[in-house]
């Protein structure tokens, strides 16, 4: 995910793991991980986004092997 960030902004708050916030939910054996863009974590105003909701979805096994990605930005 991270690798997907522009390359000039690598060392940016906004490119970094501290700006996605990740919720992970289980149904039927496989875990379902949503992965959030949230800059306000840097220092913007709360609600602010570079994007217009946008996140990915992975579906996962137990074994921690990724079984679908879906990625959202309208």
């Amino acid at each position: 995910m991270l690798a997907s960030f522009p390359k000039q902004d690598a060392g940016a708050c906004e490119s970094s793991a501290r700006s996605l916030d990740v919720v992970v939910g289980q149904e039927g054996g496989v875990y379902f991980v949503r992965i959030d863009r949230r800059i306000d974590r840097c220092g913007w105003p709360v609600g602010s986004s570079l994007e217009f909701d946008w996140f990915e979805l992975y579906a996962v096994s137990p074994e921690g092997k990724i079984l679908a990605r879906r990625a959202f930005m309208p």
